[in-house]
């Protein structure tokens, strides 16, 4: 009895598909991704359901996240509140007014420079500290 290689593929492929191992149940499992902070437990693997955790400190709990932070300039940051506040003073003149029309408009020119560099120093200091 002589084997025709078309029989000969079609008992490999019966034996190979015999053999082939059936993927087990973590490979259906759905995974879940959790991140946990300071000491907290991670939630445990059940048989439905993968569970990876990402530890972080506890000092990010209540911190927003790291995506939605604003960077940039003093300008891009500042409320729309605090730059309208200096149109207010914009046709501003006479005494304490620091312009050059009017009576004493220069009055105001030094109490002007000095709460700018106030406002600059502790707007610098506000951004030196880290936030806890």
């Amino acid at each position: 009895m002589t084997k025709t290689p078309l029989t000969m593929g079609i008992a490999l492929a019966v034996a190979a598909s015999a053999l082939a191992p059936a993927p087990s149940a973590a490979q259906n499992a759905s995974v879940s991704e959790v991140i946990v902070y300071g000491t907290d437990p991670c939630p445990r693997s059940t048989d439905d359901e993968v569970v990876v955790c990402a530890r972080k400190p506890e000092t990010e709990r209540y911190r927003i996240p790291e995506r939605l932070r604003q960077g940039g300039s003093l300008q891009s940051r500042q409320a729309w509140a605090v730059r309208a506040k200096s149109f207010e003073t914009v046709g501003a003149t006479g005494i304490n007014s620091c312009s050059a029309v009017g009576p004493a408009g220069h009055t105001g020119c030094l109490d002007q420079l000095i709460e700018n560099a106030f406002a600059e120093r502790r707007e610098q200091a506000k951004s030196e500290t880290t936030p806890r």
